[in-house]
């Protein structure tokens, strides 16, 4: 789907578009779009809905493709009626793609790139050409939201082929001269967090919790409101232009024990821990499918290599909750208090 976002004059629209990039400081800006194919479903809803409450005149890419899928059609139509404008373009059509950037100077896409469910990832190279016909887009920020991909060189197999297949669209965007900026969100809490970092389930476990290693090392979770704020604050922000944007507010930066110390003192109980080794976790990928496999491999890298926290940000990066420390972000204790 694609959202755009802005709140100009026709005038001062096709001014922007004439702008030199040093001169760009997001105040007057024709809007921004935003592109994606609605899944997963709170990540786009959220990205839209924080889009609308910052102010920004909000279009979302309605796609022919979207056929008889009755779930899609309602978030795009309960959008609409929040505030949102539907554009009709289509990724196998180029000029309609064309058409809908030249709405807006900022994209934002959230293409899905889980194995289980879509992988569209590369479906973002149509829209890098279109950006690049187009010429007007002033920021794009691609489907990241996970793991920042230039330091996932090394990932296991399968699951490497997410972060080459981003930046494969790093790559593309960067040749074509493109402004952007990554934001490299971590672990949503909605997947991640609830569940304890527990595989196959979304929910906390009431009696016992499986613990990777030691529960040591350090992970980054957000509440998915919060990764929405953070992402639109971004877009007219000089601080990010052609950077990675971090989010890693301080006090969400946890261990998997205390992230289930957390929840056992909601519980007002202990759970009983197992231990899972590192060779064990790994030998469970025998017996997946493809999606599965891909999704150990990820896992194996957060919780037993910590791969999220493992480094400092360099000069290639900002750190969000720096930049924005007007966000109230949401505490993963105050979260997990929705599960009891």
């Amino acid at each position: 789907m694609k959202e755009a976002v802005g709140n100009v004059s026709i005038e001062d629209k096709n001014k922007m578009v004439d702008e030199d990039l040093e001169g760009y400081d997001g105040k007057g800006r024709k809007g921004c779009i935003k592109v994606g194919d609605g899944f997963p479903a709170n990540k786009f809803r959220r990205i839209v809905k924080a889009s609308l409450a910052l102010g920004h005149t909000t279009y979302v890419l309605q796609r022919p493709e979207i056929g008889l899928d009755m779930d899609k059609l309602q978030i795009l139509l309960s959008l609409k009626e929040q505030g949102a404008r539907l554009v009709e373009a289509s990724f196998s059509d180029h000029q309609s793609l064309v058409d809908a950037v030249k709405l807006a100077d900022v994209v934002i896409c959230t293409m899905s790139g889980v194995h289980f469910r879509s992988h569209n990832i590369l479906v973002q190279l149509k829209l890098v050409e279109a950006i690049k016909e187009a010429g007007n887009v002033k920021r794009f920020l691609p489907s990241e939201f996970g793991m920042d991909p230039a330091r996932m060189g090394n990932a296991l197999e399968p699951g490497k082929v997410t972060f080459d297949e981003k930046m494969r669209v790093r790559k593309a965007i960067e040749e074509a001269h493109i402004p952007f900026t990554y934001v490299s969100a971590n672990c949503f809490a909605g997947y991640f967090g609830g569940n304890l970092s527990q595989l196959g389930t979304l929910l906390p476990p009431k009696d016992k919790v499986g613990i990777y290693g030691d529960g040591d090392q350090k992970v980054i979770f957000l509440d998915e409101d919060d990764v929405a704020t953070y992402t639109i604050k971004t877009i007219d922000d000089p601080r990010t232009l052609n950077k990675t944007v971090y989010l890693r507010p301080p006090e969400n930066i946890l261990t998997q024990m205390q992230l289930v110390e957390k929840w056992e003192k909601l519980l007002g109980r202990t759970l009983e821990k197992f231990t899972i080794s590192p060779k064990d976790f790994l030998a469970s990928m025998k017996e997946m499918d493809f999606a599965g496999q891909v999704g150990v491999g990820h896992f194996y890298h957060v919780f037993y290599e910590g791969c999220l926290s493992n480094f400092e940000i360099g000069e290639e990066g900002e750190e969000a909750s720096e930049l924005y420390p007007e966000v109230q972000y949401n505490r993963m204790g105050a979260y997990l208090k929705r599960y009891l």
